[in-house]
């Protein structure tokens, strides 16, 4: 019987990656911040702890697997349900993949835990890091990101600065915007400045694009973006989320592949099709029968309709150890 994947999952579609083979390392909402605009809910497990929360066996057991039934994505990216520096041993993980497969790794973190040594070394082999910056400031750092307790906006940006200089494969930056929060040119100003001592090689500029954990949390608008993409320099792109390509050679989808991408992410129609490789006809039918079964539910945000799993549902396939979505 074949095995079932738990933490590998996609390739699904990234604004910034392309086709992005997911590898989920912690635990569902296992993270040092509780972001106010997380898609993925409220933080349930706040802390700094590292621990062992996967087999590195097992995830590169299932990264092959899954490299020999799907076509080639573009990066594997270490990322998932949480804050993916947490889990110990990343170094081990990241030289695993290598051995196993030429695409380039990226890691999508929050970047509070980089001021420890030895998240520095087992990040050093990741081909790519983007780590986040939300605010200027130490009030917003606690009103937008909600940290753990013991961290403070200077400690991370002394990690993140520290990291830039001992790391040679790339580091882009992303900051969040927050219409009346981080958009004023107060704000934008003073993390312009901590930018300028982190020295990252992108900036990318990005907003709320699906449900946020606080309805508080609301999307800047493609002229506040544009604005503070200006005011940081030249190196600022804005990546607000486009709808997802239609996929040209399209191949069939399962129910249970929809389902297991939805636990990982709410995806709109398109997003599913694009991250199966699947005809959006096809994909359409499925998320009607799991709607119909009660499985899923849809949520409108902005122009779009999302699909993601129902809170309350009973859960027949047993594709994941975490409900809920991830990356």
């Amino acid at each position: 019987m074949q095995q079932r994947e738990h933490h590998v999952f996609g390739p699904v579609p990234s604004r910034r990656l392309g086709r992005s083979l997911g590898v989920d390392l912690v635990p569902l909402k296992t993270c040092s911040y509780d972001c106010t605009y997380c898609q993925l809910g409220a933080t349930t497990n706040r802390t700094l702890e590292r621990v062992a929360f996967v087999s590195i066996p097992d995830i590169l057991r299932e990264v092959e697997a899954k490299l020999a039934s799907a076509a080639a994505p573009d990066y594997i990216t270490l990322s998932g349900s949480g804050e993916p520096t947490l889990q110990v041993k990343l170094g081990t993980l990241i030289a695993g993949i290598k051995r196993i497969t030429d695409r380039p790794v990226a890691v999508l973190t929050n970047g509070s835990l980089l001021w420890r040594a030895d998240v520095q070394a087992e990040l050093r082999d990741a081909d790519l890091v983007i780590p986040s910056l939300d605010a200027g400031d130490e009030q917003m750092f606690q009103c937008v990101n909600r940290p753990h307790p013991d961290l403070r906006l200077a400690q991370v940006v002394d990690g993140l600065a520290a990291f830039r200089k001992c790391f040679d494969g790339h580091m882009w930056l992303e900051v969040f915007a927050l219409a009346g929060l981080t958009t004023t040119d107060e704000q934008i100003t003073k993390i312009k400045t901590l930018l300028e001592r982190i020295r990252p090689e992108r900036i990318q500029v990005n907003t709320v694009a699906r449900p946020p954990s606080e309805p508080s949390a609301q999307p800047a608008t493609a002229a506040e973006l544009a604005h503070i993409a200006q005011l940081l320099g030249p190196q600022t792109e804005v990546i607000a989320e486009r709808p997802a390509a239609e996929v040209k050679d399209a191949v069939a989808a399962r129910a249970d592949e929809v389902l297991a991408l939805l636990q990982r992410r709410p995806c709109t129609l398109e997003d599913v099709a694009a991250g199966l490789g699947a005809h959006r006809l096809e994909v359409a039918k499925h998320l009607e029968k799991l709607l119909r079964s009660s499985v899923i539910v849809t949520r409108q945000h902005g122009q779009h309709v999302y699909y993601q799993p129902a809170p309350d549902s009973v859960e027949p396939l047993d594709l994941s150890r975490n409900r809920g979505t991830g990356l």
